[in-house]
């Protein structure tokens, strides 16, 4: 049980699906949900940035309402506390920002309740409430992450020296992932099915090599869900062309989206900033980093 000391939770966002790795490949990049947490009377959720300013403040906060599933699901009773919680993950945009609050539930169970969970153990939980472990992965391992999310399992291997550039063409418009799902397909042929799978097994081959202009061909070549999510991203084409045409090798939606992200050779990313930026001014358009570090949990000082 944890000592009624003052802690800190800190997991990084994600890109997930890289083009054709649906569901199953993610990446840990450099923006953060963090939590400060305390004892208190009673379970308060206080916003510290903009990324959270409307999020609920009691029992009804997301982060709370996976913390006591977990919690009872180890016949735990969690201690009230209150939790600060600030966050540059835009919400609704594709950056895993979801998967960083189901992660950062998990952490506060496994601290104020000394589950000392592994983090195998905090995979299968959290890809259970996810549907699959790409985000949720990424955030708790950090780096690269191709994984697998079974009824009898989940697997996971970690890539952590993948050295990419990485520039994000973000909407300020949300596309929420019930809508971008329910334009995916319901089934799949066994033809498209094989060649879905064999351009994702090499988008993966490419990256663990990297083999880089083969990645992003990879990418373009998705059957998975590109194809059925870009009209509800207008400008997608146009900021493919000119991702690529200013050094990109490979761009992608991230996620379902509507966040587009850039791949590039390292330090090329901000030439490619620069070129982006004046073109989609409607857009944020943002140089980020791989995080090779998941989520962290640490002591603070009352």
């Amino acid at each position: 049980m944890n000592d009624g000391k003052m802690f800190q939770i800190k997991v990084p966002g994600s890109t997930a699906n890289l083009g054709p790795g649906f569901d199953s490949i993610g990446l840990a990049v450099n923006r953060y949900l963090t939590l400060v947490v305390e004892p208190s009377d009673e379970w308060q959720f206080i916003p510290l940035s903009k990324e959270v300013e409307d999020i609920p403040t009691g029992k009804d906060n997301f982060v709370y309402r996976i913390a006591e599933q977990v919690a009872a699901k180890y016949d735990q009773v969690l201690p009230p506390c209150k939790v600060k919680m600030t966050s540059d993950i835009p919400l609704a945009r594709g950056l895993g920002s979801s998967a960083a609050a189901i992660i950062a539930a998990i952490e506060l169970v496994d601290h104020l309740c000394g589950l000392t969970l592994s983090k195998q153990e905090k995979l299968r939980l959290s890809s259970e409430f996810e549907g699959h472990p790409d985000n949720v992965g990424a955030s708790l391992f950090g780096g690269l992450v191709i994984g697998s999310h079974r009824q009898d399992g989940t697997d996971l291997v970690q890539l952590n020296d993948v050295e990419m550039d990485i520039v994000v063409v973000i909407p300020r418009y949300e596309v929420m992932t019930k809508e971008a799902r329910a334009v995916l397909p319901t089934e799949y042929s066994r033809q498209d099915a094989v060649a879905a799978s064999s351009i994702s097994n090499v988008l993966v081959a490419a990256l663990a090599t990297k083999n880089w202009d083969l990645a992003g061909k990879m990418m373009d070549l998705d059957l998975f869900h590109q194809p059925y999510r870009q009209g509800l991203i207008p400008d997608m084409n146009d900021i493919v062309k000119a991702a690529k045409l200013s050094g990109a090798f490979g761009v992608a939606l991230s996620g379902a989206g509507p966040t587009v992200i850039c791949f590039a050779e390292a330090g090329q990313a901000k030439s490619i900033v620069k070129t982006l930026a004046p073109l989609f001014g409607h857009f944020i358009v943002d140089e980020l980093r791989i995080e090779k570090n998941g989520s962290q949990v640490s002591s603070l000082v009352l």
